[in-house]
């Protein structure tokens, strides 16, 4: 009974992928679309919230963009630290509906990395993506939503390395 329910989380994650169920997008790199759909329109809208106490603030410059399947598209992000010190930004992405996240491909994202931010910092960020030439008919509009998490303890207890010199090899 433990080994089952211990397997249970990386089955879970698999079943996930496949089926792009509950939201969960690819956090790989995709390759670009070779085909377009110039006769449909998706809209494709952005949300960002922050976890717990996270001192991010990110907006997208567009709150939504009307996208052919298969052609790609660039979206700036502004990201915020609110905070005076040193922090690390992690944005986990989902997509909704469920059904719509495995037609989502992200070629260039935030998210793909770790971002550490100077107290007060603002960066700007490009989110590169197109939408699947397969997306279902019914599916008119999706939403991608970031959740935006402040990892700086976890990265500096796990890799025993300073914040400054994350920040430092940012500037690279």
């Amino acid at each position: 009974m433990f080994a089952f329910a211990f397997a249970l989380v990386p089955l879970y994650d698999v079943f996930c992928d496949v089926t792009g169920l509950n939201g969960k997008p690819s956090m790989k790199v995709a390759e670009q679309s070779e085909a377009i759909i110039d006769s449909r329109q998706v809209e494709v809208s952005f949300t960002t919230h922050s976890q717990g106490h996270a001192p991010f603030k990110v907006d997208a410059a567009q709150h939504f963009v009307s996208v052919q399947p298969g052609k790609l598209t660039d979206v700036k992000f502004i990201a915020k630290n609110i905070s005076d010190s040193d922090r690390i930004l992690q944005a986990i992405p989902s997509v909704s509906p469920g059904k719509a996240a495995k037609y989502l491909h992200k070629m260039a994202c935030f998210c793909f990395d770790q971002q550490p931010m100077k107290g007060k910092e603002e960066v700007e960020f490009v989110l590169r993506f197109y939408v699947d030439t397969e997306l279902p008919d019914d599916v008119e509009e999706l939403t991608l939503s970031y959740t935006l998490f402040d990892i700086t303890e976890r990265v500096s207890q796990t890799q025993n390395v300073q914040l400054g010199q994350l920040v430092a090899l940012k500037e690279f």
